[in-house]
């Protein structure tokens, strides 16, 4: 019973140390002042009025959403068939997949930004599409293991071979059976890959910086001149989170569903 108590009184203080910050935060950005008192002395929604008057954040966000969402849909469009490829028809290339995933994750950002930095500066290349190029090799190892996942739990192999039997062609199987079958779960990977990417703030602003201003790097801006601003910033992109994480658990209950079923 002791034992029980003492964990129960550490998780309820490990969960106040987490998201007391949060809550914190989220107040300030509804504060109209909060210097001398314990709560704030009122509250308003000035400050998000303020922000999405303001010009520079909505092109900042639809930056931030054109980068990662461009990202996604080009991993999408290459890797994933790779993936399909090589783990339905060519398993024993498995182990150079798993080494790149190993690698993407042995490269630290201020590294690879300055790895960028010099391999293309001086090709002519926009240094954005550099950043594009880096942030769809940086998601590689979560749309990795989510395909290669979303295959392995429905016996990808073994269904299309299935429907191959019943008279399906083979783009038929693929289109009408399997994509279906492991949609769920890739775009869980999807989303993942967005929030992780919307997130990122390293890269993007040692290689391109305020010539292409995203929402961590507005972030960044407003924290010198107004923290209510730079509050309610904080806010929309935990709305926003919260809103991505709520889908992928959805969608990751509807996927063990279909696996169930």
């Amino acid at each position: 019973m002791k034992s029980k108590g003492a964990s129960n009184f550490f998780l309820f203080f490990l969960v106040l140390y987490l998201v007391l910050p949060i809550l914190a935060t989220t107040l300030y950005a509804f504060a109209t002042k909060w210097n001398s008192t314990v709560l704030p002395e009122g509250l308003t929604f000035q400050w998000l009025k303020v922000l999405f008057q303001d010009p520079a954040f909505i092109q900042a966000f639809g930056r931030s959403v054109l980068l990662s969402g461009g990202a996604v849909i080009l991993a999408f469009l290459f890797i994933v068939p790779a993936i399909f490829v090589i783990v339905l028809y060519f398993p024993k290339y498995e182990k150079w997949m798993q080494t790149i995933v190993v690698l993407v994750y042995a490269f630290p950002g201020v590294i690879l930004a300055v790895g960028l930095i010099r391999t293309y500066s001086q090709l002519g290349i926009p240094m954005t599409l550099a950043v594009l190029g880096a942030y769809v090799i940086s998601i590689f190892p979560y749309i990795y293991q989510g395909t290669r996942n979303s295959l392995r739990n429905i016996n990808a192999k073994q269904l299309l071979d299935a429907a191959e039997l019943l008279g399906a062609s083979k783009f038929q199987a693929f289109s009408k059976v399997l994509l279906p079958a492991v949609y769920p779960g890739l775009f869980v990977g999807a989303l993942l890959s967005f929030s992780i990417l919307f997130g990122e703030f390293v890269i993007i602003n040692l290689v391109v910086g305020s010539r292409f201003e995203t929402v961590q790097i507005y972030l960044m801006a407003k924290l010198s001149t107004s923290g209510h601003v730079a509050s309610a910033v904080v806010f929309v992109y935990l709305v926003l989170m919260g809103i991505l994480t709520l889908a992928i658990s959805l969608l990751t209950k509807q996927s063990k569903g279909l696996v169930k079923s």
